[in-house]
């Protein structure tokens, strides 16, 4: 019975229609201004709670980014969205900027967004800010139920495979920046083309609130997968697509089984978050109840994962601990950190973490044992969770500066960083380094030459990312 669930829930919402239909007539009933009740208190609350209700039972499909401008030195510049680069599971979206001529170049950023339940546009907020420093490109994963079953399987050996395919796609003047989950794969992906001499290597690597070893500061997430094992989740998670679904008969662990997970852990804050937005339709503050809108639609927007790599990546992450502890592969190989000796690294973490917590990102730093120090850096942001790693204010205060001064400095092919007091911050204000991880100099030296290539030292609720 319990591979039939996906059915009973495609069935609950096909059941649930017609009275979310009718709902949403009687909202616009009690809305239009023409209609005295409209304008009563009474009125005002059946609108709120019709509203309510077509809100949870409806299906959310995936968000826009809905990035159409930027602003550069002052200046509005258009952006658009430009696949160049697919695969069945991910397509690579470049954030592609109308700039004017002599326009100074800029770093080419990465970003990879997590596959964890929801759509890459979780990252707009990250993506935005970053626009006017970077050339911007963005994972975006496919969700796996609109994946037909001849398409084949993705494990994560298939992800550290498209990641090195990008780097490829992309070349050898990027810098990646992984957030939450795919920190391990990254990782990964970087270690073995160093390990084969790759010329495409990146220039730098940022990885945030990513769990490349759970033993440290282990949350609830964490826990729950040690104690049940990789067999429970096996026989309690993984369910098969049903029809009418292009993946139909695809193993996948559902995306509302991860959202369920997501919400359990925070249901009080849920539930009073959803007062309020009533309380807010009620007492006509639009304002208020449109930023309760767009977060929920974001939120509640998931995405199925293949079964063989959410199982794969919670038992060589969340169970093994297999890449710190040296036991990783990679189709058949060895992944070691310590091959690791021409990337940057820049570890990002939240002192509030739930999720990822503080230590499992930074062990990256005692991994990498032959990259020089001066090439590491480790920021600790206080006062934020999991969500405040990637999104939010002082992510665009302190962290987002960091980072672009990070990639200013480690770029090596005369890139002008922004001037102090536009798109950065000195370094020396937001960062809080490492005694493994000493910072750099506090101020961004623009196209400082970069370490020579092949020369270094010596000569989830379920396991989930966001």
């Amino acid at each position: 019975m319990k591979r039939n669930y996906y059915y009973l829930y495609d069935a609950a919402h096909a059941v649930v229609g017609p009275a979310r239909a009718a709902s949403d007539m009687m909202r616009l009933y009690f809305k239009n201004p023409v209609n005295p009740l409209s304008h009563t208190f009474y009125g005002k609350s059946v609108a709120a709670a019709c509203e309510m209700f077509e809100r949870s039972t409806r299906r959310y499909g995936k968000p826009a980014f809905n990035l159409g401008h930027t602003e550069i030195d002052g200046k509005t510049v258009t952006v658009s969205e430009q696949v160049v680069w697919s695969r069945p599971f991910c397509q690579l979206i470049h954030f592609s900027r109308a700039l004017p001529a002599r326009t100074p170049r800029q770093p080419r950023l990465l970003i990879v967004a997590p596959m964890s339940g929801h759509y890459a546009t979780l990252l707009r907020g990250t993506v935005e800010a970053f626009l006017p420093t970077h050339e911007v490109y963005i994972t975006d994963w496919v969700d796996a139920r609109l994946v037909a079953l001849s398409e084949g399987r993705f494990g994560l050996d298939d992800y550290i495979d498209y990641m090195i395919a990008m780097m490829h796609h992309l070349g050898p003047e990027t810098h990646v920046l992984a957030v939450c989950q795919p920190a391990v794969p990254v990782a990964a992906a970087v270690a073995r083309m160093e390990a084969e001499n790759d010329p495409d290597i990146p220039r730098s690597m940022i990885l945030m609130g990513g769990p490349i070893d759970t033993r440290k500061s282990p949350t609830a997430v964490n826990r729950l997968a040690e104690e049940r094992g990789i067999k429970w989740f096996e026989e309690n998670c993984i369910v098969t697509v049903p029809f009418p679904h292009p993946g139909v008969m695809r193993a996948v662990y559902p995306g509302f089984l991860q959202l369920s997970g997501f919400m359990a852990m925070n249901i009080d804050r849920h539930v009073e978050a959803h007062l309020e937005m009533f309380q807010h339709l009620v007492q006509g503050d639009g304002e208020s109840a449109e930023k309760q809108r767009e977060f929920y639609d974001e939120y509640l927007a998931v995405m199925d994962m293949t079964a063989e790599f959410y199982l794969e990546t919670v038992d060589t992450v969340f169970v093994r601990h297999a890449l710190p502890k040296g036991e990783m592969l990679y189709r058949g190989k060895p992944v070691d950190l310590g091959q690791v000796r021409n990337v940057a690294l820049m570890t990002v973490e939240g002192e509030k973490d739930d999720i990822s917590g503080v230590g499992q990102t930074k062990a990256t730093h005692d991994l990498c044992v032959n990259l020089p120090k001066d090439m590491q850096l480790y920021h600790l942001q206080k006062g934020v969770g999991h969500y405040g790693v990637f999104n939010g204010s002082r992510f665009r205060r302190e962290i987002a500066p960091a980072i672009t001064a990070f990639t200013y400095q480690h770029d090596g092919r005369g890139s002008r960083a922004p001037a102090e007091g536009g798109n950065i911050v000195p370094l020396r204000n937001v960062v809080e380094p490492a005694a493994t991880a000493p910072a750099p100099a506090a101020k961004p030296e623009a196209g400082k030459p970069r370490r020579r290539r092949g020369t270094g030292a010596g000569g989830k609720p379920h396991p989930q990312a966001s």
